[in-house]
């Protein structure tokens, strides 16, 4: 494994996991695309296809995209055993994952120097800055690795036509929606929203809902167990497609999911609305590392950093935030309001307002994500637990 041993609570099933994102892969590229940048991302970092404003600011560096999967040990997995730091110079992902990354020497350290839009990003300094939780998304020991690419808070969706307004995760277990609930299979989503249900309720003593003890965990799979063996949960559901049809069939009428996905099934017509739940949010940060590449030539350095320097631009975080509806970037709002050639009125209007959605969720905040649990076994244990018990 290139010299490098990972201990075994680093390298976990990727199946168990449930990654969210799209399916893991390892691609190659022709010669001729050698000095352009190998980008790996889960779905949501992809400019609708479009990347001509940085190929021309590149000087003709271009970007191969392609899949990758979110879930914690399939990152490693595909990284080590599957050749990944070979092959890729960026991964997009969600962030937290650079202490197993850092401790396995698998992505270098970020030179903020060689990013001159970092500067210009205030949401670092104000959601991402050292000694918070939002500094564990992007940085490790004092040192940052990752690029915050988008910002987001997390809950779930609802069809109000069948439901009325919903305004807490106990929606998510409600027996007035008994077989219509879907959860995400992964727990540091579906897991951490009901441990911040639980703690809020007071159905259970739980300290902090990011990093479990074993006994919390335990205590928040053992609830999980009695709802699906009293048949609370039509499906696990574990990939974006899969989670957006649930919504557009109507197959589930309460859904824990991503935002995008609220917003792919209003484009079909369907009347969904992201729920703005009193416990808080889920809050998280995406990550682009720089993959510790043997392979990688001056030049592709060079177009590495120029791609996250672009990432942080204004036309970037508009195109995102205007495609997947997360929070980007500070420039963006403002290009977005200056290009109406590029984001007539009604888009411009529609990024800002996405802008300032985000920034209440973090003000009224909830709980970060935690993407590498300290007991990270127990949790792999008892999810696999929770899947594998019987449904009623």
């Amino acid at each position: 494994m290139y010299g490098i041993r990972i201990p075994r609570r680093d390298v976990l099933k990727a199946a168990l996991y449930g990654g969210t994102g799209l399916a893991l892969g390892v691609a190659s590229w022709p010669a001729a695309a050698a000095e352009a940048v190998n980008f790996a991302d889960i779905g949501v970092g992809d400019p609708g296809g479009d990347w001509s404003r940085y190929t021309r600011a590149s000087g003709g560096s271009g970007v191969n995209l392609v899949s990758i999967g979110n879930g914690p040990s399939a990152i490693l997995n595909v990284l080590i055993a599957g050749g990944g730091t070979k092959t890729y110079d960026i991964i997009n992902i969600v962030g937290g994952m650079q202490k197993p990354l850092v401790d396995n020497d698998l992505i270098e350290a970020i030179d903020t120097s060689k990013i001159p839009n970092w500067a210009k990003d205030g949401y670092v300094a104000e959601y991402l800055k050292p000694g918070t939780p939002g500094f564990d998304f992007i940085g490790y020991l004092g040192k940052i690795y990752g690029v915050p690419t988008v910002l987001q808070g997390d809950s779930f969706a609802f069809l109000p036509e069948a439901t009325g307004q919903l305004d807490t995760y106990g929606a998510l277990f409600d027996p007035k929606w008994k077989g219509f609930v879907a959860l995400e299979d992964n727990y540091t989503t579906a897991g951490q929203k009901t441990a911040l249900y639980l703690k809020e309720s007071k159905q259970a003593t739980i300290g902090d809902p990011a990093n479990l003890t074993p006994g919390e965990v335990k205590a928040v799979v053992d609830f999980l167990i009695e709802k699906k063996k009293e048949g609370q949960f039509r499906t696990l559901w574990s990939s974006f497609e899969q989670a957006v049809n649930l919504l557009v069939s109507k197959e589930v009428k309460v859904l824990d999911c991503w935002e995008p996905m609220v917003f792919v099934a209003k484009s079909k017509g369907i009347d969904a609305v992201y729920a703005a739940p009193k416990e808080g949010y889920l809050l998280w940060a995406m990550a682009a590392y720089i993959v510790k590449n043997p392979a990688r030539t001056p030049a592709r350095s060079k177009a590495t950093y120029d791609l996250l320097d672009f990432m942080l631009g204004g036309w970037y975080g508009a195109r995102i935030t205007e495609l997947r509806g997360y929070m980007t970037n500070p420039l963006a709002p403002a290009y977005a309001r200056e290009h109406p050639d590029e984001f007539p009125a009604d888009k411009a209007q529609r990024i800002a307002a996405i802008d300032a959605g985000v920034k209440k969720k973090f003000e009224k905040g909830g709980t970060w994500q935690q993407r590498w649990p300290t007991n990270v076994e127990t949790y792999e244990a008892e999810w696999a637990r929770f899947k594998a018990a019987p449904g009623g």
